[in-house]
């Protein structure tokens, strides 16, 4: 059993399944950690394997009722999805957000990489909405020489991406 890969599939799910039960974003956090502590101390066998998902994720209603037990001031409810949207925060969460900038640093440093013109052009191009027949006027070569250096850049941004994420 592959637990920090279980981690990565999962966690996000849980949280959310719990925030949608009205968990706070910390608690949730909590819960999800213990799930993972708890699976990792009793291996969890064939129903791990089967089900992972599920599995998980009612060890994580356990826990919940089980802390609920525990504190009984603690309010337990159940928010419609519909509702959840509403209030739902939009923003990344942290590591979504460090992965951008990842991105965003490998495309910058790409970017630097391309000669001048192939750079001006499809900055031009992609940033500034200009049409590729003023850049070509711009840059004094034909339409079809600014699309090749458009398409260039994009193949050359694309294959460091993907480097990146090997």
């Amino acid at each position: 059993m592959d637990l920090p890969a279980l981690f990565r599939r999962h966690a996000t799910d849980i949280g959310s399944s719990l925030r949608a039960r009205g968990v706070s974003a910390d608690v949730a956090a909590d819960i999800t950690q213990d799930v993972f502590v708890k699976l990792l101390a009793g291996g969890g066998g064939t129903a791990v394997l089967h089900n992972p998902r599920a599995y998980l994720k009612r060890i994580a209603l356990n826990l919940l009722v089980d802390r609920h037990r525990r504190e009984p001031g603690a309010a337990l409810v159940e928010l419609s999805p519909d509702l959840l949207d509403e209030i739902a925060d939009e923003a990344p969460d942290a590591e979504r957000a460090a992965a951008a900038r990842q991105r965003l640093a490998v495309v910058e440093a790409t970017l630097a990489e391309l000669p001048p013109r192939t750079r001006r052009a499809f900055e031009q191009h992609r940033l500034g909405e200009r049409s590729l027949a003023e850049i070509a006027a711009e840059l004094e070569v034909s339409t079809a020489r600014v699309w090749a250096m458009v398409r260039d850049a994009y193949g050359h941004v694309k294959r460091r991406l993907d480097e990146h994420a090997e």
